[in-house]
């Protein structure tokens, strides 16, 4: 999967709950986040819209991921857990999904 594909599925499944993302979706999708992020800094209105605009996507593109190695959404709550919790929804993030049907889906196309 492209970055722009990525960026196009990040978007076109902005309320997608329920399914499953690959690790190129949601590595491509943080990359799109932070590079923009970066670019926007000196213009902090429109990066202030830009956050408004991705912030549902990047939980839905989190979510999909850790339907997409079984686990579910709501582990994202370990991130308010200070540096523990991130490091490990990275590690998860990091992993491979189930190549078999899980309760979130098929697995989604590489």
């Amino acid at each position: 999967m492209s970055i722009i594909e990525s960026i196009k599925l990040g978007f076109s499944k902005y309320f997608d709950f329920k399914t499953r993302s690959t690790r190129s979706e949601y590595w491509y999708w943080i990359l799109f986040l932070v590079v923009t992020s970066l670019i926007l800094m000196r213009f902090i209105p429109i990066l202030l819209i830009f956050i408004g605009a991705v912030t549902i996507p990047t939980f839905a593109v989190a979510v999909r991921r850790l339907h997409d190695i079984n686990r579910s959404g709501w582990w994202l709550l370990l991130d308010f857990i200070p540096v523990v919790g991130e490091i490990i929804l990275v590690i998860w993030c990091c992993q491979k999904g189930t190549e078999r049907p899980n309760r979130y889906g098929l697995a989604p196309a590489p």
